[in-house]
Protein backbone atom coordinates (compact mmCIF):
# COMPACT_ATOMS: atom_id res chain seq x y z
CA UNK A 1 0.00 0.00 0.00
CA UNK A 2 1.69 3.16 -1.49
CA UNK A 3 0.82 6.04 1.75
CA UNK A 4 0.99 9.39 0.55
CA UNK A 5 1.59 11.44 4.04
CA UNK A 6 -0.18 14.80 4.09
CA UNK A 7 0.38 16.36 7.33
CA UNK A 8 0.72 16.63 10.83
CA UNK A 9 -0.13 19.45 13.57
CA UNK A 10 -0.33 19.59 17.23
CA UNK A 11 -3.79 20.14 18.21
CA UNK A 12 -4.35 23.99 20.40
CA UNK A 13 -7.01 25.71 21.28
CA UNK A 14 -6.96 27.17 17.56
CA UNK A 15 -9.53 24.53 16.24
CA UNK A 16 -9.99 26.76 13.03
CA UNK A 17 -6.46 26.40 12.06
CA UNK A 18 -6.85 22.87 12.14
CA UNK A 19 -9.79 22.48 9.99
CA UNK A 20 -8.59 24.23 7.72
CA UNK A 21 -5.36 22.21 6.85
CA UNK A 22 -7.86 19.20 7.43
CA UNK A 23 -9.68 20.79 4.53
CA UNK A 24 -7.57 21.51 2.19
CA UNK A 25 -4.95 18.21 2.85
CA UNK A 26 -8.59 16.03 2.64
CA UNK A 27 -9.41 18.07 -0.78
CA UNK A 28 -6.35 17.57 -2.33
CA UNK A 29 -6.89 13.97 -1.81
CA UNK A 30 -10.02 14.07 -3.40
CA UNK A 31 -12.69 14.30 -0.51
CA UNK A 32 -15.65 16.32 -1.17
CA UNK A 33 -18.68 17.77 -0.52
CA UNK A 34 -21.22 16.21 1.66
CA UNK A 35 -18.18 13.63 2.66
CA UNK A 36 -15.53 16.08 3.42
CA UNK A 37 -18.13 18.09 6.08
CA UNK A 38 -18.56 14.85 8.09
CA UNK A 39 -14.84 14.73 7.78
CA UNK A 40 -14.42 17.96 9.28
CA UNK A 41 -17.37 17.74 11.71
CA UNK A 42 -16.18 14.09 13.48
CA UNK A 43 -12.20 15.59 13.16
CA UNK A 44 -13.14 18.67 15.13
CA UNK A 45 -15.13 16.26 17.72
CA UNK A 46 -11.78 14.24 18.18
CA UNK A 47 -9.71 17.71 18.70
CA UNK A 48 -12.24 18.98 20.89
CA UNK A 49 -12.21 15.76 23.03
CA UNK A 50 -8.38 16.01 22.95
CA UNK A 51 -8.56 20.26 24.33
CA UNK A 52 -10.96 18.91 26.99
CA UNK A 53 -10.55 15.80 28.24
CA UNK A 54 -7.26 13.75 26.60
CA UNK A 55 -4.92 16.29 28.67
CA UNK A 56 -5.03 19.39 26.66
CA UNK A 57 -2.65 18.59 24.09
CA UNK A 58 -1.95 15.86 21.22
CA UNK A 59 -1.64 15.83 17.11
CA UNK A 60 -4.10 15.33 14.30
CA UNK A 61 -2.22 13.64 11.50
CA UNK A 62 -3.83 13.42 7.61
CA UNK A 63 -3.03 10.79 4.67
CA UNK A 64 -4.24 9.14 2.21
CA UNK A 65 -3.36 5.81 0.18
CA UNK A 66 -5.29 6.55 -2.98
CA UNK A 67 -8.51 4.59 -1.41
CA UNK A 68 -8.74 5.55 2.06
CA UNK A 69 -8.18 8.94 3.57
CA UNK A 70 -7.33 8.68 6.98
CA UNK A 71 -7.34 10.67 10.34
CA UNK A 72 -5.00 10.10 13.44
CA UNK A 73 -5.97 11.93 16.57
CA UNK A 74 -4.02 11.31 19.34
CA UNK A 75 -4.10 12.89 22.98
CA UNK A 76 -1.79 12.51 26.01
CA UNK A 77 -4.05 10.87 28.60
CA UNK A 78 -4.78 7.83 27.06
CA UNK A 79 -8.58 7.70 28.86
CA UNK A 80 -10.28 6.26 25.68
CA UNK A 81 -10.73 2.78 25.37
CA UNK A 82 -11.90 0.63 21.87
CA UNK A 83 -15.41 0.09 24.05
CA UNK A 84 -16.12 4.36 23.76
CA UNK A 85 -15.95 3.53 19.85
CA UNK A 86 -19.63 1.34 21.07
CA UNK A 87 -21.09 4.40 22.68
CA UNK A 88 -25.40 4.88 22.12
CA UNK A 89 -26.58 8.21 20.97
CA UNK A 90 -27.02 10.04 24.32
CA UNK A 91 -30.69 10.80 25.23
CA UNK A 92 -31.77 14.22 24.60
CA UNK A 93 -31.85 16.87 26.32
CA UNK A 94 -28.11 16.73 27.04
CA UNK A 95 -26.27 19.88 25.91
CA UNK A 96 -23.09 17.50 25.50
CA UNK A 97 -21.90 14.13 25.08
CA UNK A 98 -22.73 13.37 21.22
CA UNK A 99 -19.08 13.85 19.79
CA UNK A 100 -17.88 9.80 20.01
CA UNK A 101 -21.64 8.80 18.66
CA UNK A 102 -21.34 11.67 15.78
CA UNK A 103 -17.51 10.06 14.99
CA UNK A 104 -19.29 6.95 14.33
CA UNK A 105 -22.06 8.34 11.97
CA UNK A 106 -20.23 10.52 9.75
CA UNK A 107 -17.33 8.44 9.22
CA UNK A 108 -16.86 5.04 7.17
CA UNK A 109 -14.19 3.49 9.95
CA UNK A 110 -14.25 5.32 14.09
CA UNK A 111 -11.78 3.23 15.97
CA UNK A 112 -9.84 3.81 18.99
CA UNK A 113 -6.74 2.25 20.03
CA UNK A 114 -5.11 2.87 23.79
CA UNK A 115 -1.27 3.27 23.14
CA UNK A 116 1.55 3.63 25.59
CA UNK A 117 0.27 6.51 27.94
CA UNK A 118 -2.10 7.75 24.91
CA UNK A 119 -5.04 7.17 22.99
CA UNK A 120 -5.80 7.03 19.49
CA UNK A 121 -8.73 7.69 17.50
CA UNK A 122 -8.86 6.92 13.71
CA UNK A 123 -11.44 8.47 11.19
CA UNK A 124 -11.63 6.89 7.85
CA UNK A 125 -13.41 8.18 4.53
CA UNK A 126 -13.43 6.27 1.62
CA UNK A 127 -12.01 8.81 -1.22
CA UNK A 128 -15.02 7.19 -4.06
CA UNK A 129 -18.24 5.52 -2.84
Amino acid sequence: MNTHHRGRWPITADLAFLRRQLRDHAAGAGLGGTRLDDLLIAANEAATNVLEHGGGGGTLTIWHDGTDLTVDVVDTVGRLTPLDVHRRRPSAPMDRGFGMWLMGQLCDEFTIRQLSGRSQVRLRMRLST
